[in-house]
């Protein structure tokens, strides 16, 4: 949103609020058009006003985030199990690879669709590098479904294929029809997938991803996690680098590299 309409509504609701204070005051209704009157009349003169407002709040959003984030950084060691050593996520890469990245990622998510060829391209690059999938579908009811077809799809052995497929949906709306067509094109029997889609075993996988995103705080996606694969928990904050948001190939590299150190 441009500056001048988020001044534009901020005034708005400054006007908004002083209008429910007038009427809940005892005033007349010419008294009450004079109060509204005379904010009017202030903030179309003195404009920095509201622009002042805005950066303070902006700034508080941003320190606040800037807290999470540390937070989230400092706890991560409590949550190494949760987060690296789950036999049931899905992954990709080397099995036995000496570093891994945990991503938190929905498939509506355009920047998580964005990464899509960083990771492709780690797993092609490192070979020594394992990529755990978290599942965190937060953006509505057709991001679960995405999810638990992807989950439901590991079932036959064609996760990575599934995932790669969704994440592939760039121009257009992910609809349900898109994603069973998805799953037809990458080999898969609906009817098993429609059926797993609904186990108690997908349900408890998502259910644990929300549980231990809500626990780690994390402010949305793609959120990522990335330590040597032997990483225990109880190690410091440092054995685990979390990345809040999308990185480049190289941001990627570099950010292994420092763990690997």
């Amino acid at each position: 949103m441009k500056l001048s309409r988020i001044v534009s509504s901020l005034a708005a609701a400054i006007l908004i609020v002083v209008n429910l204070t007038a009427q809940a005051a005892d005033l007349s209704v010419d008294q009450k058009k004079q109060v509204q009157d005379v904010v009017r009349n202030y903030l179309t003169q003195n404009p920095d006003v509201i622009i002042q407002a805005l950066q303070v709040y902006q700034q508080k959003q941003m320190d606040q985030a800037k807290k999470t984030i540390q937070k989230t950084q400092d706890s991560s060691p409590q949550y190494v199990d949760a987060l690296f050593h789950q036999p049931n996520d899905p992954f990709a890469g080397n099995p036995n690879g000496k570093i891994t990245v945990v991503e938190f990622f929905d498939y509506q998510c355009p920047h998580c669709v964005e990464m899509t060829p960083v990771v492709e391209g780690l797993i092609k690059n490192n070979p020594d590098v394992k990529i755990v999938f978290k599942e965190f579908p937060i953006r509505g009811p057709m991001s679960e479904l995405a999810t638990r077809a992807a989950l439901a799809a590991k079932q036959q052995g064609k996760y990575f294929e599934m995932h790669k497929g969704l994440m592939g949906v760039k121009q257009e709306p992910l609809t349900e029809d898109a994603i069973y067509k998805i799953a037809q094109s990458v080999g898969l029997d609906l009817d098993k997938l429609k059926a797993a889609m609904r186990s108690d075993d997908v349900d408890q996988q998502v259910k644990a991803n929300y549980r231990l995103a809500q626990q780690l705080e994390l402010l949305g996606t793609p959120a990522l996690f990335i330590a040597k694969s032997d990483v225990k928990k109880g190690s410091p904050a440092t054995a685990i680098l979390f990345i809040p948001g999308q990185v480049d190939s190289n941001q990627m590299n570099l950010a292994i590299n420092k763990i690997s150190k």
